[in-house]
Formats: C-alpha cells, structure tokens, sequence
C-alpha cells in the first residue's frame, strides 16, 4: 500500500501582517542593546506601515527599492534611510531563515544598495563655557534639580549613552586604583568597558542620591508632583525634556542628549587627553569612529582658511 505524500509547503511571495510581525520579532531578539531594539523596532513598524497600505504583489527587491523611493522623497537624511533600509534586509533575512520567503526574493532584497552619503555630518559640539551654562540651568536647590544635574553631569563628564545611563545601577559604582568607575559597563554590541566617573560628577551624584535615600538599584527615578520618589527607573523620552529643558534655559538651540557624548570627547581631547584613552572611555571599537566624534577632521573655529596671506588688509 502506497503512502500518501504530503506537498511540501513552499515559501511565500507576500507577507501577510502577522509574517511580518513574526520576523520583526526575530529580528529584535538578535540584538542585544536596548536602544538598539528601539530604533530597529520603530524603523520596521515604518515599514510594515507603509507596505500594508496598499496590496503590493510581492516583498521583493522592487517593493524595497520603491520603498527607498519614498523616504528619498519625504527628504529623510542618507543616515536614516540606509538604517531603515538595513532594518528591512532583516527582516528578510529572518523571514526566509524560517521558511516564510522565498530566499530567492530575500538574496534580492539584500543586495537593495543605501543612499549615498556626501561629505561628513558636522556634529552639534559644546564649548566648555557652554557645557558649564548648561550644567548650571539646571538647578541643584531641589531634589529634581538634583537628579537633573547629575545625569548631565554623568552625560558630559563620562560620555555616556542615553541607554546606558538609563540603565545604570547603584552596584556599578566602584572603586578602581583609588578612582571612582563605572565597572562592567555593558555598551553596544555587548562589548565591555570601565568608565572613570571625575571628582565633581561624583559629588553630584552623592548630592543626588543623599536627598532622595537611594541605596541600590537604579540611580536615576522618576519624580511625581508630590516631590517624591517612585518608580524603578526613566524613560529615554523624559531624558530628552530633561536635556532639551536646560537646553533652553541655556540659551542653546538643537541640543541632544547624544551631543553631550560628543561634548565629552571634544573637551577631553582639548584638555590633552589622548585618543586612545577617549577611544576606552566611550567603548568604541573602531578608532575613526572615535576621531569622528572629537570633530577633528574639520576645526570651524580657526578653520584653516582663515588666513592665507591673500586677504585685504584690515579685513581679518
């Protein structure tokens, strides 16, 4: 008596929503930094948005290549079309690693080149008299006003990223060759590092966490009306009010907490630090990446067509 055979299942052209819900999962639990889940997660759902929207023959190479079209013409920076663009391949990736698209559409979709870049980004840098500006509209007379300059404090005097400051606990806080750290800090990618913590941003987190009796846990908590402490940590959005905020109140437009990290390394690198000693303090792999942040490529302050020995006399 002959078996029945079962037809094998053969991969899918369109993915239908709960397809690509599925893969958006797969994707984010490939990624082991927080703020790196966030940003992938919302560059899928854009894209989930916009596929949906209308029946589209297949998720294919021109599907991805009208999609790159369509965030060419809402004028978002190369930046951040190339990442939404390496979100999608992702998700293709993962989704004909479980047999949900033809891995033939999948190799097309990978192969969907970025946007070219032109030139490089000029980051937003502060002068040190700005950074004390900032550090001091912000207040220290209250318990808010506390915690606010101390996770500004930590931003611009450690070089931290948002997700890691968020992230910080009481227990990291130690003592190493008679200086105080950051010990074990995980960053991006998971790699590992020990962030030394100067003298005044110590004070301003002993300040901090005197008034508001934390002994363990997350260092930074929300505030309610009331003056009180609750809660077991922030959110990155109330990060950006605190910043924006004393941004404001600064007199200093365009600020992102992120520009405090850059901040950090530009003044360390002009106080005489060395590159290689910036590049431990803010975990990164590569050095360019590092040289990219101190802004040294291009100095506007006295940039160096300034004087060439051509100009008019009392012109300067």
């Amino acid at each position: 008596m002959l078996k029945s055979k079962k037809k094998k299942e053969s991969p899918k052209r369109v993915l239908a929503l709960p397809d690509l819900e599925q893969s958006k999962s797969a994707v984010l639990n490939t990624l082991t930094s927080k703020s790196g889940q966030r940003t992938y997660e919302h560059a899928i759902d854009e894209f989930v948005e916009w596929y949906c929207s209308e029946p589209r023959l297949a998720f294919n190479r021109t599907v991805v290549l009208r999609y790159r079209i369509h965030l060419e013409e809402r004028q978002y920076a190369p930046a951040t079309i190339n990442l939404r663009l390496a979100a999608v391949r992702r998700v293709a990736y993962e989704a004909a690693d479980s047999g949900l698209l033809s891995p033939e559409l999948a190799a097309g979709i990978r192969r969907v080149r970025g946007v070219r870049r032109l030139g490089v980004r000029v980051g937003n840098w502060l002068t040190a008299e700005q950074g004390k500006r900032l550090l001091e509209s912000s207040g220290r007379d209250n318990l808010r006003g506390k915690r606010n300059y101390s996770m500004l404090a930590m931003l611009i005097g450690c070089g931290l990223r948002r997700g890691e400051l968020l992230a910080l606990n009481l227990d990291s806080i130690q003592l190493r060759e008679e200086h105080w750290v950051i010990a074990d800090l995980v960053g991006n990618g998971g790699h590992i590092r020990t962030v030394p913590i100067p003298a005044w941003v110590k004070a301003a987190l002993n300040a901090w966490t005197e008034a508001s009796g934390i002994s363990e846990g997350p260092v930074f908590r929300s505030i309610n009306k009331a003056g009180k402490i609750w809660g077991d940590g922030k959110t990155a959005k109330m990060l950006w009010e605190i910043v924006r905020e004393a941004a404001t109140r600064a007199g200093i437009e365009q600020l992102a907490p992120h520009d405090l990290r850059r901040t950090c390394a530009r003044l360390c690198h002009l106080a005489g630090g060395e590159l290689d000693q910036i590049q431990f303090l803010l975990g990164h792999v590569s050095i360019q990446t590092t040289e990219r942040y101190l802004g040294c490529k291009q100095r506007l302050l006295h940039a160096v067509n300034d004087k060439m020995g051509i100009e008019p006399e009392g012109v300067c």
